[in-house]
């Protein structure tokens, strides 16, 4: 029923924004420690090449960052972070937002359908 492009597209735009949520939260915590390198998850290039194709199932793939170190080994940048983490609230907001349309959308054409 909810198998539209869209409707996968959102599906995995949100699994990949929820990943990036976890890896920010990760960052932010080990801020201090020693050696720990920061987590990127990136999801876009990949989910846009998979709607172009028709498809719309996108995963997310999380990397070290390799951002330059601070003289203990950790690279994690609490200003990066933070405005990552509000980026992402805002994307993922945006992504229920869209979903939560796509279902109305449904339900008002099954209604009137009948």
């Amino acid at each position: 029923m909810f198998d539209s492009v869209t409707a996968v597209a959102l599906d995995s735009a949100l699994d990949s924004l929820a990943a990036r949520q976890r890896a920010v939260a990760n960052n932010i915590a080990n801020v201090s420690t020693p050696g720990y390198t920061a987590q990127r998850v990136q999801f876009e290039e990949a989910l846009s090449r998979s709607v172009a194709a028709g498809d719309g199932e996108a995963v997310a793939t999380t990397e070290r960052s390799l951002e330059p170190t601070q003289l203990n080994g950790n690279n994690v940048n609490l200003d990066t972070e933070t405005l990552s983490n509000v980026e992402t609230v805002l994307r993922y907001q945006f992504a229920t937002q869209a979903a939560g349309g796509e279902a109305r959308s449904l339900r008002a054409a099954m209604r009137t359908s009948g």
